[in-house]
C-alpha cells in the first residue's frame, strides 16, 4: 500500500514538473501589415494562407492567424511593446530603436531582412534640384518621424551635407504613404516633397514630379529597407508557432521571387489599385531597386550612424546583434 502511494505521489510531482514544458502556446498569432510593394512578402503570406498552412503542418491548425493593418513604424513599435503584435516588417531605424529599448525585457530583434528597396524623394517644386534647395517654406512627408527609414535617410544626407543630422528636421512631417501621395500631387497643398516607396514612386514619376535624391544615392548602393521582426519573449514562449511563421516567411519570399508578373498581379489584386500597370510593376520587381531577400545589406553601417548621433544608446558589435541566430549564417553586412 505504501509503495502504491509512493508511486502515485511521484507521478503527481512528475506531472507538476512537466507542466511548464507542456504549456500551450498562443491561441492566436498577430502579424502587422503596412502599405507599399516592399511589403509584398507579407501580402503573399496573408493571401496564400502560408502561416495557416505551416501551423497545420506542425499540428497547430487551431491557432488563429490575425493581420493588423498599421499606419507606420511608430504604430508598429507601440503594438510590439504592448504585446498585441507578434511579427511585422519594418525599416532598420525603427527596428534598431526598439532593439535598443527592449534589450532588458521583450528582446525585440529582426528574424531576417525582408527586402533591399530604393526610396525616391519626389518634389512638386521645380526649383528644387538638391536637398540644399529646400527652404523654411517647404515640407517633406515621411511615414513616421525619427524612426522611419525615410527620416533616417534625411538624417544621413543632412549629416553629409551640413555636418548636422537634424538640419532638415523642422521641414519633415509624418504622413502614411497614401496620404502623402495625395498631398504632394495637390499643387495647392503644403507638402512639397514625399520620400516614396514603390508603387507611390511610380505614380509621382508619372505625374511629372522629379526625383531630388534616393536612398541608394545616400547610402552608396543597395540597402536593406525592410526587416522581418519579432521578440525574444515570443520566440522563447512559442517556439513551435515561431518556427511555423519562419517557414511561411521563407515560402513567401520564394513565391514572390519565382514569378514577378504573378507577384505584381497579386499586389494589384490585394490593393485594388487599378492605376498600376502589372507589367511595369513586374519590371520593377526584376531590378535592384526592389529585391526580396533575407540577407541584410548596409545594416551595420546604418546602426553605426544611429549610435554615433545618439539615436540608440547601445553600440552593436555587428549587424548580427540585432538579428536572431537563424540569420547569423547569412552573408550580411
Amino acid at each position: 500500500m505504501r509503495t502504491t502511494r509512493f508511486f502515485a505521489a511521484a507521478a503527481v510531482v512528475a506531472s507538476m514538473a512537466a507542466a511548464p514544458s507542456a504549456r500551450a502556446e498562443v491561441s492566436e498569432v498577430v502579424l502587422g501589415q503596412q502599405f507599399g510593394a516592399v511589403y509584398l512578402t507579407m501580402m503573399v503570406m496573408q493571401n496564400e494562407k502560408l502561416v495557416e498552412k505551416q501551423l497545420a503542418a506542425a499540428g497547430m491548425g487551431d491557432v488563429a492567424v490575425k493581420w493588423a493593418r498599421l499606419g507606420g513604424p511608430a504604430a508598429l513599435n507601440d503594438a510590439f511593446i504592448s504585446g498585441s503584435l507578434h511579427f511585422a516588417t519594418q525599416g532598420v531605424p525603427s527596428m534598431a530603436v526598439l532593439w535598443d529599448r527592449t534589450r532588458s525585457n521583450i528582446g525585440f530583434k529582426a528574424v531576417a531582412a525582408a527586402a533591399n528597396n530604393n526610396i525616391w524623394l519626389h518634389t512638386k517644386d521645380p526649383s528644387i534640384k538638391s536637398l540644399k534647395d529646400f527652404t523654411e517654406k517647404h515640407r517633406i512627408a515621411v511615414p513616421s518621424l525619427k524612426v522611419s527609414t525615410q527620416a533616417f535617410m534625411m538624417h544621413v544626407a543632412a549629416d553629409k551635407l551640413f555636418g548636422e543630422y537634424t538640419k532638415l528636421d523642422h521641414m519633415i512631417v509624418a504622413l502614411p504613404h497614401p496620404e502623402a501621395l495625395a498631398a504632394v500631387l495637390n499643387q495647392q497643398g503644403e507638402i512639397t516633397a514625399h520620400f516614396a516607396t514603390s508603387p507611390f514612386h511610380e505614380k509621382e514619376a508619372k505625374a511629372g514630379l522629379p526625383v531630388v535624391t534616393t536612398a541608394y544615392d545616400i547610402m552608396g548602393g543597395p540597402t536593406t529597407g525592410l526587416t522581418f521582426t519579432s521578440t525574444d519573449k515570443f520566440r522563447n514562449e512559442n517556439p513551435k508557432v515561431y518556427a511555423a511563421v519562419l517557414k511561411a516567411y521563407d515560402e513567401a519570399i520564394a513565391w514572390a521571387n519565382a514569378d514577378k508578373l504573378r507577384a505584381a498581379r497579386l499586389y494589384i489584386e490585394m490593393t485594388k489599385d487599378k492605376n498600376l500597370d502589372e507589367n511595369e510593376l513586374a519590371a520593377l520587381l526584376a531590378t535592384k531597386d526592389l529585391e526580396f531577400t533575407k540577407t541584410p545589406s548596409n545594416v551595420g553601417k546604418m546602426v553605426e550612424f544611429m549610435h554615433r548621433v545618439g539615436l540608440i544608446k547601445a553600440k552593436p558589435e555587428s549587424w548580427k546583434d540585432l538579428f536572431f541566430p537563424e540569420a547569423h549564417g547569412l552573408p550580411g553586412s
